[in-house]
C-alpha cells in the first residue's frame, strides 16, 4: 500500500523560507515509511532561484519532476507555485532513472536509463511515472511506445514538460534538484501497488459524426484522409478557410484517433497547416487509423474534468491521485484559466484524498484494450486530463 503526503510553497525568491515551508508541511522525520520518492512540479522560476535544488537537498529521498505552466495541490491557490507529492510505503519500492540526452527519437538513450533503474530495483516494476522533455524532434508517442517496448508493457503514466513562456524555452525535467532540457526522468514502482487510470478528453456529443480513414501520414503530419489532403478533408466538415489560406480556430477542433486495434481512441491536437495541405498534430497519427473531428471549449473542459475526477474518487478509495492536464485545456478556459483546477479542488478538497495536478505539453497514460482481458496500451495524448489513482 502507498501513503501520500503533499506540500507546496509560493516562496520563489526566499529559498530558506521555501525549504522551511516544504519541510514543515511534510514532517519527513516522522511521516515517512521504509521507501519514499518525491514528485515535484513547479514554475520555472523555482529552478532559476535555486529553490528546487535546496528543497531536494533537504529531503531524505530522491525527487523527480518537471516545470509546468500551472499546478496545484490541497490548500494551494498561487499560480506561481512549487508542489510536491511524496509517495511512501513499506511494501512498495521505487527506483529513479534518467535517460541519456535526446536530440532525435533515439531508443537507446531511453533504454540505457531504464536498464540502470531496473537493475537497481531487480525487476522491471509494475508502473512507470515519467517526466519527459519538450523537444521539437521527439514526440510524446515516442516515450510511450519505447518505454512500453523496453519494459515489456509496464504501464507508463506521465507528462511532457512545459513552462510559462510562449515558446516554452524554460521547460525542463528535474532529478534530485538538477534540471535538464533534453532528458527524460522517471520512477519505476514495484510491489503491492494497484494503479488505475482515468481520462477526460472530449465527450461523444462533441464529435462530428463523419469519420474518415487516414490514408497518408508521416509521424505527426496528417497528410491525407480518404485519399483527400487533410486540409481539404476538414473543409468537407464545414470548416472554412480565411483569405490567407488558414482555417480559423483550427486548434479548437482536435482529432479523435482510433487505432483500430481494440484500444480506446486518443485525442490529437491540431497545431498548424502546411503548404502541401497537411495538418501538423500533437502526436503520431498512423496510416489506417479511423479519424473523427471534435470540438472543445471551456464548458467541455469543465464537464469532462468533473466526470473523470468523480469517477476516480468513486473507485476503491484511492490513496492518492496524480493528474496531468494539457496546456490546450488551460488556454481553452480563456478568461478563466484557473477554472479547471478550481473544479478539481472543489471535488477533491472535500474528500481528504492527497492529489497533485499540473499542466503538461502532452500526456502519457495507458488506455484499455477491449480485445484483451484487462489489457492496456500505453499512449500519448493531447487536450486531455489524465489521472493515475494509486492504492
Amino acid at each position: 500500500m502507498i501513503k501520500a503526503l503533499t506540500a507546496h510553497t509560493g516562496e520563489v525568491d526566499d529559498v530558506e523560507a521555501a525549504v522551511s515551508e516544504i519541510l514543515g508541511q511534510l514532517n519527513p522525520d516522522g511521516g515517512l515509511l521504509k521507501n519514499s520518492v518525491g514528485l515535484l512540479t513547479c514554475y520555472a522560476e523555482f529552478i532559476n532561484s535555486d529553490a528546487v535544488r535546496e528543497i531536494c537537498r533537504a529531503l531524505p529521498f530522491e525527487v523527480v519532476g518537471s516545470t509546468t505552466l500551472c499546478n496545484a495541490t490541497r490548500g494551494s491557490s498561487d499560480k506561481i507555485l512549487l508542489s510536491l507529492m511524496v509517495l511512501t510505503s513499506d511494501d512498495v519500492s521505487f527506483s529513479v532513472g534518467l535517460s541519456a540526452p535526446l536530440t532525435l527519437e533515439d531508443e537507446d538513450a531511453l533504454k540505457r536509463g531504464y536498464d540502470e533503474a531496473a537493475s537497481r530495483m531487480g525487476g522491471k516494476g509494475t508502473l512507470m511515472l515519467c517526466f519527459a522533455p519538450l523537444l521539437v524532434n521527439v514526440s510524446g508517442d515516442f516515450f510511450a511506445n519505447v518505454f512500453s517496448k523496453i519494459s515489456g508493457g509496464v504501464p507508463v503514466f506521465g507528462m511532457i514538460a512545459v513552462d510559462h513562456n510562449s515558446d516554452y524555452r524554460e521547460s525542463q525535467v528535474i532529478r534530485n534538484g538538477e534540471a535538464y532540457a533534453d532528458r527524460a526522468v522517471f520512477v519505476l514502482v514495484d510491489g503491492s501497488v494497484s494503479p488505475k487510470f482515468y481520462v477526460g478528453s472530449i465527450s461523444s456529443e462533441r464529435v462530428f459524426r463523419q469519420k474518415g480513414v487516414v490514408t497518408a501520414s508521416q509521424g505527426n503530419h496528417l497528410q491525407s484522409v480518404n485519399n483527400v489532403p487533410a486540409v481539404d478533408y476538414l473543409l468537407t466538415l464545414g470548416l472554412t478557410k480565411n483569405d490567407d489560406g488558414t482555417i480559423s480556430g483550427i486548434n479548437s477542433f482536435p482529432f479523435i484517433v482510433d487505432y483500430n486495434d481494440g484500444s480506446e481512441p486518443v485525442v490529437r491536437a491540431t497545431f498548424a497547416m502546411t503548404p502541401d495541405g497537411s495538418v501538423v498534430c500533437g502526436g503520431d497519427i498512423p496510416v489506417g487509423a479511423t479519424l473523427s473531428v471534435g470540438s472543445i471549449d471551456a464548458d467541455e473542459v469543465l464537464a469532462t474534468t468533473e466526470e473523470a475526477v468523480t469517477a476516480a474518487v468513486s473507485s476503491d478509495e484511492p490513496s492518492c491521485l496524480i493528474m496531468f492536464s494539457c496546456v490546450g485545456r488551460y488556454f481553452t478556459m480563456d478568461y478563466d484559466p484557473m477554472g479547471e483546477i478550481e473544479k478539481i479542488q472543489s471535488i477533491l478538497d472535500k474528500t481528504g484524498i492527497p492529489y497533485n495536478i499540473a499542466y503538461s505539453g502532452g500526456e502519457l497514460c495507458p488506455v484499455p484494450v477491449s480485445n484483451s482481458e484487462g489489457g492496456m496500451a500505453n499512449r500519448g495524448h493531447n487536450d486531455t486530463l489524465v489521472i493515475c489513482s494509486l492504492r
